[in-house]
């Protein structure tokens, strides 16, 4: 573990590098965003995460996600997720979720949440649970539709730089109709969002308790570039706050 850590420790030092092996972060979404997330974090020494999806690899997921190949086409994400963390860290405490989002998730022993979540209904409601239970998070609100990572930044929800992008507008109405409007990190992007054309699909998720789930979901274009990018801003975030607590 001391050589597996060495770089790290060079740089924040062994009382820091004690804070993120003592922290429990959960991560939901496993995808473009998500995935690399999570990576970073296990790489960061994050002794206990908690990892959240219901779905499997499909070839459209290949141009930006980690474990997306033609070899995993069809394979669940949190079981490939699983072997790879544990192959960076074999101590590190993984626990697996491999179901939608659910309501009913135990945040007693969380330090910190990364939102990687696509959906906008489970995404706010994931926001407003942990908003409401003080449990620190960060979201992921400009992967999607972009090109450019320099684009990105790290923003609390009320200084956001351009409220009116339609995925942002849509979140931070939803959040203000409950009375949100600050303490939220997010990760989002000042790039103008583009897609050629817009697709949209209906999707049908039964969960693990038999309950059925339907909702529309918006095909955003994805490059290999922000996503990726956008999630090692997710742990940088987390880890950064981590140290400083």
């Amino acid at each position: 573990m001391d050589e597996f850590l060495s770089r790290n420790i060079l740089f924040w030092g062994d009382e820091s590098q004690k804070k993120i092996v003592n922290s429990h972060i959960a991560v939901f979404g496993l995808g473009g965003v998500g995935g690399f997330c999570a990576e970073t974090l296990a790489r960061s020494g994050v002794g206990e995460l908690t990892i959240i999806d219901f779905d499997k690899v499909s070839t459209s997921n290949i141009n930006r996600q980690l474990i997306a190949l033609n070899s995993t086409i069809g394979s669940y994400k949190t079981d490939l997720f699983k072997q790879r963390l544990l192959d960076i860290n074999p101590n590190l405490k993984l626990n697996v979720i491999n179901d939608f989002y659910i309501e009913d998730f135990n945040f007693d022993s969380i330090d910190y949440v990364a939102d990687a979540i696509d959906t906008m209904r489970s995404k706010v409601n994931l926001m407003r649970i942990c908003y409401e239970k003080k449990v620190s998070l960060v979201s992921s609100m400009g992967a999607g539709n972009r090109v450019d990572p320099t684009k990105l930044y790290i923003s609390d929800i009320s200084e956001i730089h351009d409220k009116k992008a339609p995925f942002v507008s849509n979140i931070l109405y939803q959040l203000k109709k409950i009375g949100i409007t600050s303490g939220i990190s997010v990760v989002t992007s000042d790039e103008k969002s583009f897609s050629q054309e817009k697709i949209s699909e209906v999707e049908n998720v039964i969960t693990k308790a038999g309950e059925k789930i339907q909702f529309n979901k918006i095909i955003p274009s994805s490059t290999p570039f922000v996503a990726s990018c956008a999630g090692i801003f997710m742990a940088y975030k987390i880890v950064s706050d981590i140290i400083n607590s």
